[in-house]
């Protein structure tokens, strides 16, 4: 190989896979994993669902074992702060001064909690969940008959609160839009999780803004513009993420919200590749650049680095998708909705079984699948052929499926 040296800057799931695949790819060189987190590099899908209600272990959230980074001569720094990257002489520099020199360098710095701007953010028992230590501490507090206050209504509130009530947890959820998961899915979907959550016990309020948390450090009490107040013995706000870019800015990458790269994960500056939840792509599928959150996203990103490092550039990314579990329902969502004007619900709601599909035209879009695997596996394949779907056939909840392009109108 003609390169002798990756440093990758980040300890997550984006970071590990390029770690992981450039041995796979046959990199005979240096490779350093540097995360400012003390643990090897985990799965955080587990820290609002299976790590918090107990069901696995911190070794099990591993992706792998100190033995596998031992065994493939991977460097895996935890703990360690990277203060800057000088480019112009392709060294990081730490925190206390070492120096580490790279061929290529990766970025993949990931995200940090959006926090909330309002009287009382920093009360002890104002938590978010982004960290393995912030599962732990939220686990500590999570006693059953314990009241839990989450504020947002996304998914990852949600899961949380799915995670709550199973562990005997009283829980409210204070949403400032007026349905739950609105930015993100169709009302149809977001009154199915209102309805799911409230059948479980949740209390929810939509359309309230938090102006304030007050009360004593292990009683905190949320106030919102209507005037309500809600004591509790925990709060968990969940409002968002802010990409992770100062590392990059300052070494003069190009970015936007996030950090620019291209098909490849190159970034506007040479050898300088960035990975995960803090790149900004061009999508040409969608004709816009999107910034996604997925562990799926965080995989190919980082085998596509491995493999242009390598010389072996991988073809144009995958279909976008993601998934949520709570309670015994499993969402799996796949594509972007956004530019759809037709959209087709397939099963029903009440059943705990349906799909939403989000086209434009015939042109499918993007797919919510709650509890149909199977379907959610063919619409992906269907967006990333660009394979126009028959309305009149699609629309028959009693037509299979696999037999949905079978009819005369299918393109």
């Amino acid at each position: 190989m003609s390169r002798s040296s990756v440093v990758i800057v980040g300890g997550g799931q984006a970071a590990a896979q390029v770690a992981v695949s450039l041995r796979q790819e046959g990199f005979a060189g240096r490779i350093v994993v540097i995360g400012a987190e003390r643990y090897l590099p985990y799965q955080r899908p587990p820290l609002s669902k299976a790590f918090l209600g107990g069901k696995v272990t911190e070794e099990r959230l591993q992706i792998r074992g100190a033995s596998f980074y031992e065994q493939s001569d991977i460097e895996i720094r935890t703990g360690v702060f990277v203060e800057q990257i000088r480019q112009a002489d392709r060294t990081v520099e730490l925190e206390g001064g070492e120096s580490i020199p790279y061929d290529d360098l990766v970025i993949a710095t990931g995200c940090r909690p959006r926090q909330l701007d309002v009287p009382g953010a920093d009360h002890p028992h104002l938590l978010y969940l982004r960290t393995l230590a912030d599962s732990q501490e939220l686990r500590r507090l999570a006693q059953p008959r314990s009241k839990l206050v989450l504020i947002g209504g996304g998914y990852i509130g949600l899961e949380i609160a799915s995670t709550a009530r199973t562990l005997g947890m009283g829980v409210t959820i204070l949403e400032v839009a007026p349905q739950l998961l609105s930015r993100v899915t169709s009302p149809a979907v977001g009154a199915f999780y209102q309805q799911l959550h409230q059948a479980h016990g949740v209390e929810i309020r939509c359309g309230e803004v938090v102006t304030g948390i007050e009360g004593p450090d292990n009683r905190p009490c949320v106030t919102t513009s209507s005037g309500l107040q809600v004591e509790a013995d925990v709060v968990v706000a969940g409002v968002g993420a802010i990409p992770n870019v100062r590392l990059a800015v300052e070494a003069g990458v190009e970015c936007n919200v996030g950090i620019l790269v291209d098909q490849q994960c190159r970034t506007s500056i040479p050898n300088i590749y960035a990975a995960g939840d803090c790149t900004e792509q061009s999508s040409a599928q969608y004709n816009t650049r999107i910034r996604l959150e997925s562990v799926p996203n965080a995989i190919e990103q980082g085998r596509t680095i491995a493999a242009a490092i390598c010389g072996k550039p991988l073809p144009a990314r995958q279909v976008p998708w993601f998934w949520s579990d709570q309670y015994d329902v499993k969402l799996q969502t796949v594509g972007l909705h956004r530019g759809h004007d037709v959209q087709v619900m397939r099963g029903e709601p009440g059943q705990r079984s349906f799909a939403v599909y989000y086209l434009h035209g015939q042109r499918l879009l993007a797919m919510d699948a709650i509890n149909r695997p199977a379907e959610f596996s063919l619409a992906k394949a269907w967006i990333a052929e660009g394979i126009s779907i028959p309305l009149d056939r699609l629309v028959d909840d009693s037509i299979p499926p696999k037999m949905i392009l079978a009819g005369p109108a299918a393109a």
